[in-house]
């Protein structure tokens, strides 16, 4: 897929880079809790234990992904350019950054994770299995880290594809895997939560060994370790200048959901229920915006390096006019099938009720959703980093969490009133993204990343 040194990029390049983007996420979503969902038949506490290790985990990958997403925003500009020398030094510091943060956060895993555990508060029936789970898969987060950091590299140069599908294989191994070593199947002990454990690592490297042999056969980009002398500082600074606030913002937004949950606890199991299936229902709705925004992004990338500042307005107005179409149309199908959507999960009519409910006010909410995901990451691309990420952590815990507190807890309005404050914020946002892009300030952003890249 040849998409670097075009002048013009249609909506169909749009579609033919987002499409394996969303498939290769929706692989993600669908087996994320590919773990916990396979040992449950072994035991509930198998399943805690999985669960608190991957929280701590949830982390980790969270500063890994926006690191590889600095990589591709970088790179992708540094491609648009035609400048290849820079190509390899990018792929080299970015390698070199993930590297560091994955041996560092191994340590934390491996030597801290009785300590982490203790803070969490995590129960003695589970904490002999969560610190091993946790220990052998954190043993192994250098390997994630370097196959995101050569998938954001692959996909920087279109080749989405082959991420896609080296994804799916990563997964099917890790679901064989499971079924192997955590039952025991083939002569092979049954290890449980272990097995599991050494499924998801083998899985990784089979990943990485996969995207390695990949980037070295179909690019012609070279890691020189040994020409950092005297270090690229420049291509350092513009990778963390991405990277450091997203980290920030991401770890934001998990600590205001945390907030958020603790208030929808205050109203019972039924309440609970019926958030946790409209979260799920939620993350279908959006998941293409997500993908399309990823696509727009290294597209923005190459034309930020090519100095293409005319064609900008279209793909953004395009993209943003796309991810809310799709979303809309999703979430508007779950409200008209509500019924035989929430029975998948539950007969209680409450739940079904409630659900209901929320799912009309999710049509509002995903209004304002779909366009922020598409914003956010074009405005990063652009360089206007810092405003995208500070508008989005403000604004999440003054509207989103207070706001949650005044309608749903002070005024009683319970999780209607909760969905109403997160919808406000994402709506409010959305006004304010699509103001600031409007007014070109993006402009002088984007020329002083080209001023900085030269």
């Amino acid at each position: 897929m040849k998409l670097a040194g075009k002048q013009n990029y249609t909506a169909a390049d749009l579609f033919r880079l987002s499409g394996p983007i969303f498939i290769e996420l929706l692989l993600q979503m669908l087996v994320g809790n590919v773990d916990q969902f396979m040992v449950s038949r072994i035991s509930q506490s198998s399943v805690a234990a999985i669960g608190n290790g991957n929280q701590l985990m949830n982390i980790v990958i969270i500063l890994l992904s926006v690191m590889a997403g600095a990589t591709t925003v970088v790179l992708s500009q540094t491609i648009g350019s035609g400048d290849l020398d820079r190509v390899g030094q990018v792929c080299t510091v970015s390698t070199l950054i993930i590297s560091a943060g994955g041996a560092l956060a191994t340590a934390i895993l491996v030597f801290g994770g009785r300590a982490l555990f203790g803070f969490l508060s995590v129960p003695q029936d589970v904490l002999g299995e969560a610190l091993s789970y946790t220990v052998i898969v954190g043993a192994f987060v250098l390997v994630q880290g370097l196959y995101m950091n050569f998938a954001a590299i692959l996909r920087s140069y279109g080749l989405v594809r082959e991420v896609m599908v080296i994804s799916a294989v990563m997964n099917l191994c890790n679901i064989v895997g499971n079924a192997i070593l955590i039952n025991g199947l083939f002569g092979f002990p049954r290890l449980g939560v272990i097995g599991a454990a050494i499924s998801t690592d083998l899985s990784k490297c089979v990943g990485l060994a996969l995207v390695w042999l990949t980037a070295r056969r179909r690019l012609q980009i070279h890691l020189q370790f040994g020409r950092l002398h005297p270090f690229p500082a420049g291509v350092l600074r513009r990778l963390l200048r991405i990277a450091l606030p997203s980290a920030g913002q991401e770890l934001s937004y998990n600590l205001s959901q945390i907030a958020i949950l603790r208030m929808v606890n205050l109203f019972g199991t039924v309440v609970i229920a019926t958030k946790v299936y409209c979260s799920m229902l939620a993350n279908v709705a959006y998941l293409y915006s997500q993908a399309i925004s990823q696509a727009t992004q290294i597209v923005l990338g190459y034309l930020v390096g090519a100095r293409n500042a005319r064609e900008v307005p279209r793909q953004v107005w395009t993209t943003c006019g796309i991810s809310t179409a799709v979303s809309i149309s999703v979430t508007a199908l779950l409200c008209c099938f509500s019924g035989p959507v929430f029975g998948l999960f539950t007969s209680d009519p409450e739940v079904l009720s409630l659900g209901r409910q929320i799912l009309l006010i999710e049509l509002v909410l995903e209004l304002g959703r779909s366009i922020n995901i598409v914003m956010v990451r074009c405005l990063v691309a652009l360089g206007d980093v810092n405003f995208a990420v500070g508008l989005g952590t403000v604004s999440m815990w003054v509207v989103s969490v207070f706001g949650s507190w005044f309608f749903g807890v002070y005024l009683g309005m319970g999780l209607v009133g909760i969905w109403w404050a997160m919808a406000l914020d994402e709506c409010l946002r959305a006004v304010i993204y699509l103001i600031r892009f409007a007014c070109g300030r993006w402009r002088r952003r984007m020329g002083a990343a080209v001023r900085e890249h030269k």
